[in-house]
């Protein structure tokens, strides 16, 4: 694996995922719910306002697929969708081990959801290497992964 970009903070993440998927029409992310959908959901709104469709899809469920729509609150689950796209983020709660999701069936969506694009791109979206650690690139195709490390202090003032 090389390292092509390095950046700070979750805006260098934002920017770096903006500039990875300057090509895209449609992109689905995929994750766990409750943890991986506010990450898709700060994703999709650096990308508010261009003509990209977003869709995010819990887990192996494709048919509980939602588009994402920009409100007055941000980023928003909405509608039932179709979640084919050219581009698929694959999100790194999916490869905790106590969620559950075995990467072969993962990729056996992934090949389904694009299987018609004619420029498939496959994105991984990870903080501490949790999809390099579980082995997740010996199973999907990535073309990318993303991964954050994130430091935090808690000071008493």
């Amino acid at each position: 694996m090389e390292i092509i970009s390095t950046s700070k903070g979750i805006g260098g993440q934002l920017t770096e995922f903006r500039k990875l998927v300057n090509d895209s029409k449609k992109i689905t992310f995929i994750g766990t719910v409750g943890f991986c959908t506010p990450f898709a959901e700060l994703m999709a709104f650096v990308l508010r306002g261009s003509d990209k469709k977003t869709v995010f899809l819990p887990d192996l469920r494709a048919d509980e697929a939602r588009s994402m729509v920009f409100s007055s609150y941000g980023m928003q689950l909405d509608e039932k969708a179709d979640p084919a796209a050219d581009t698929v983020v694959l999100l790194g709660g999916l490869a905790m081990p106590k969620i559950g999701v075995e990467p072969e069936k993962m990729k056996e969506l992934v090949d389904e959801l694009t299987k018609d694009a004619d420029n498939k791109l496959i994105i991984g979206v990870c903080f501490q290497s949790m999809l390099i650690n579980c082995n997740w690139p010996g199973h999907i195709d990535f073309d990318y992964i993303i991964d954050a490390d994130m430091t935090n202090e808690v000071k008493k003032l």
